[in-house]
């Protein structure tokens, strides 16, 4: 069990991860001079220090993440090689992300959401580059009074974002030890920080499990629940954290038709079934039915169409095919 309350700076090859309430007064000395800051009106409010520290600073609209990073790139980025950082959710994160691994610069990154974005290495490439690998943000400031300052709903959505990670982390055909060991924390911590404090959660705690379920994705991948929201979010229009939150209820039952022993072990870090955990954050996000999304049922069937098609459901074999899926969304809907 690891205290949420503890500061660690984690050296992990690479990249330097700094956890703790009040870490984001150390990113001077982690971020050095001169570098490009992408992040919004919520990410500069949070953290003006951050933003006044900046070389540049570049507002990141909403929308998809290869549709923005192409229109930054075109436009020209700032600041020769400089150093790319985030400040903001997965959004900002991943298009940070995106225009590193397009540039050939290095990315930093300051969550303001569970999105554990942060931590892996997956996103989309600007709309029109290819053949790049992803990148990961080369330095990492996980300061829980920010990645977990969303109001209640939308915490809840985004903690249901990160319980998906761990859910699915040790489950999948890549899964190695030491990322599984990382998401099954990610989910006690996960549980604990509602079960113990139910009107005010353990955000501290949360922070700490977006982290670990977030390097347990990026070791072991994704399968069946992350195609699933993902595809809701795509084709459907829905958000990401609530897209998580209303199908993970049913991705984690299908899962455990795959993987009953892995989802026993779930269940006990969780300290309840993960489904009932899962359910709960919907409800507390206010997104327990895609239709609370404002997804027309009629996309549906595209939907599942998108979803069949994606390499990962492989990763939770056997692959989830199109009529499973429906039967997923329908359900949920």
């Amino acid at each position: 069990m690891i205290d949420p309350a503890k500061h660690f700076t984690w050296q992990d090859g690479e990249r330097t991860i700094r956890f703790g309430r009040g870490a984001i007064a150390d990113t001077p000395g982690l971020l050095g001079d001169g570098f490009v800051l992408l992040t919004t009106a919520r990410g500069r409010a949070a953290a003006p220090a951050v933003a006044d520290a900046a070389a540049h600073v570049l507002d990141v609209r909403p929308g998809f993440v290869d549709e923005i990073a192409a229109e930054l790139l075109a436009a020209g980025l700032p600041g020769g090689d400089a150093l790319l950082v985030a400040l903001g959710g997965g959004r900002v994160i991943d298009t940070a992300k995106a225009l590193a691994a397009a540039t050939g610069r290095a990315a930093g990154a300051i969550p303001t959401t569970l999105s554990a974005a942060e931590m892996t290495k997956v996103h989309r490439l600007p709309a029109g580059v290819s053949g790049v690998k992803g990148v990961r943000p080369r330095v990492v400031v996980n300061d829980p009074g920010l990645c977990a300052s969303q109001p209640d709903a939308e915490l809840a959505a985004s903690a249901a974002n990160s319980l998906a990670h761990a859910v699915e982390a040790p489950l999948t055909t890549l899964g190695s030890p030491v990322p599984s060991l990382a998401a099954l924390e990610a989910a006690r911590l996960t549980a604990a920080a509602y079960r113990d404090a139910p009107d005010e959660p353990d955000r501290d705690a949360l922070a700490l499990a977006a982290l670990l379920s977030g390097y347990g994705i990026d070791g072991n991948w994704y399968g069946l629940s992350h195609v699933c929201s993902q595809t809701l979010v795509r084709v459907g229009g829905a958000g990401h954290g609530p897209s998580n939150a209303v199908v993970l209820p049913h991705t984690t039952a299908a899962l455990r038709r795959r993987f009953p022993d892995g989802l026993a072990a779930l269940d006990d870090a969780c300290g309840e079934p993960v489904e009932v955990l899962a359910a709960r954050l919907a409800a507390r996000a206010g997104a327990s039915r895609i239709r609370d999304l404002g997804v027309d049922e009629a996309a549906l069937e595209a939907c599942a169409d998108a979803a069949a098609g994606r390499g990962e459901l492989h990763n939770t074999p056997p692959p989830a095919d199109r009529e499973e899926l429906l039967g997923i969304f329908r359900a949920a809907w």
